[in-house]
Order: C-alpha cells, then sequence, then structure tokens
C-alpha cells in the first residue's frame, strides 16, 4: 500500500505507518501478570506465524470504568513493572493507557507506547505531558480519536503531541456515539484521520454497546471481523483488538472482546485483504 500519511515512524524494529499492516492487541486491563504473559505468549505465536508486527496492549488502570464498582487493574507502579517484564521475555513492544501527568512520565519509563483514552483525547495537559514525557524516554503515541470528536478535528490532537516535542504519533478510531449506548463507524474517517498520522482500527470498542445493562457495557463481537475487513479495505496502518483467552470471564470488557480462539483465521483474512489493497496502490 502506498504511503498516505508523511509521518510514518518506527517503534523499536516495528514500523508504523509504512505499508505493512500491524497489530496492537491483548486483554483490556491486566488482570494478573500470569494471565497478562499468557496472553502476550499465545499472540505472538499467532502474530510470528502469520509475520505481523505486533505491539502488546494491557492497562494497568482502568479510570474510566463506568461503575466505582468495577475492576480497574493493579495501578501505575505494578502494571507498568509487569509490562516491561513482558516486553523484556517476549521482545514486544507494549502499550498502555495514561490518564495524568504523573502516570506519563513512570509510564514512559516502561513501556514502548503512551495511548491517550478516547474520552481524554481533547485533554491539552495531558498530551502534552505524553509527548514529553514519550519524547524524553524515545517512546510513541497513540490518541484514540473521542467518540464526540469528528475525524477532522483530531487533527488537533496530533498538532499538540508534535508541538509539544513528540513526531512519533498513532489515531485509532473507535466508533462515534450514536444516540445512547450505542456506537457506529464511519469509515470515512479513516483516510480523513490518516492525512494527519498513521491510523489504526479498533475493532473491538466499535462493537461496545457503553454502559447498556446497568452500569456495564455490552457488545457485539460478531461484527468484529465484518468492521475489521471494511477497515483494512479503507487502508488502514494497524489494527487494534482487545483480545480474551475467556471473554465472558474478563475482568473488563469481556462483552466485545474478540476470542482468542477466532484470532489467526481473522488475521488471516484480514491479510488477505490488505495484500489486495496493497497491490492497487502501488
Amino acid at each position: 500500500m502506498s504511503n498516505a500519511t508523511n509521518h510514518p515512524f518506527d517503534i523499536g524494529n516495528l514500523s508504523v505507518g509504512r505499508g505493512k499492516l500491524f497489530l496492537i492487541a491483548g486483554p483490556c486491563v491486566i488482570e494478573s501478570e500470569p494471565h497478562a504473559r499468557m496472553m502476550a505468549d499465545s499472540i505472538q505465536r499467532i502474530t510470528s506465524d502469520l509475520g505481523i508486527p505486533y505491539i502488546f496492549k494491557a492497562s494497568y488502570d482502568k479510570a474510566n470504568r463506568t461503575s466505582i464498582h468495577s475492576f480497574r487493574g493493579p495501578g501505575l507502579v505494578e502494571g507498568t513493572r509487569i509490562l516491561r517484564t513482558i516486553a523484556k521475555s517476549t521482545g514486544l513492544p507494549v502499550l498502555t493507557d495514561v490518564h495524568t501527568a504523573e502516570g506519563c512520565r513512570v509510564a514512559a519509563e516502561s513501556v514502548d507506547v503512551l495511548q491517550i483514552p478516547a474520552f481524554l483525547c481533547r485533554q491539552t495537559d495531558l498530551l502534552v505531558a505524553a509527548a514529553q514525557a514519550a519524547q524524553a524516554n524515545n517512546r510513541a503515541i497513540n490518541v484514540k480519536k473521542g467518540q464526540f470528536v469528528a475525524p477532522a478535528d483530531m487533527r488537533h490532537a496530533v498538532e499538540k503531541v508534535r508541538e509539544s516535542g513528540c513526531p512519533r504519533v498513532s489515531l485509532t478510531e473507535r466508533g462515534a456515539s450514536f444516540g445512547y449506548n450505542n456506537l457506529v463507524v464511519d469509515m470515512r474517517s479513516l483516510p480523513i484521520m490518516r492525512a494527519f498520522a498513521p491510523i489504526v482500527f479498533d475493532g473491538t470498542h466499535s462493537v461496545q454497546t457503553p454502559s447498556a445493562a446497568n452500569g456495564v457495557s455490552g457488545g457485539q463481537p460478531e461484527f468484529i471481523p465484518v468492521l475489521a475487513r471494511a477497515a483494512v479495505a479503507a487502508g488502514v496502518d494497524g489494527v487494534f483488538l482487545e483480545v480474551h483467552n475467556d471473554p465472558p470471564h474478563a475482568k473488563s470488557d469481556g462483552a466485545n472482546a474478540l476470542h482468542l480462539n477466532h484470532l489467526r483465521s481473522m488475521l488471516e483474512q484480514l491479510l488477505a485483504i490488505h495484500s489486495i489493497v496493497a497491490q492497487h496502490h502501488t
């Protein structure tokens, strides 16, 4: 696929925006160190077999859960220790959400990609702090588009990051609010945002039904492959998937997670589509 953005970058040996489809995947939250390591190892085996560059993701703290009683994770210090341990043992780059300036400084010492959650994509102080921490540690930033933000307006988030010193920034589409408790994906957003930065499509949060059941988000995971195939056909640089070995018992976002058993076949489909798209853009 031809490079539609002038801002590709590298995360270690992994290239972002240079034409090869990459994957960001893992459980929504770090449930335990053994579980996170098992998920990283399991997904890495699949991506290695298929030749897909892979970034492991998991959150140390789900700070924007609907209910105060929801599981949030092990916290900043323990969570980033677990992620750094996984990175060292697997050789994988790792990604996690950040929510505060202090979190950015600590996380940037351990993880390769700082992710700005969708609800915080317009928070200037957080974007600036993340950019400064990322640049100081040679890290990257992934900004999720808010469910309430027009695609063209995400150029401002990119500018905040770049003008604060970090040129390594990507954007992720995760659906737009459509009435109450529902999200839709406008595929036009992908080429619009790809004009500013490399673009990633989040196939799992896009099928979420936010806060639809007594303070707990639901989902329609049967549509994950449909939307992911469409996004790759539309021309994205990467795909983001929350993957779990037992979604019904996941501690966060299990209702919209992709079952680990379905990952290989779906990635095979996405690679086939990506190959066709690339042939028509060379």
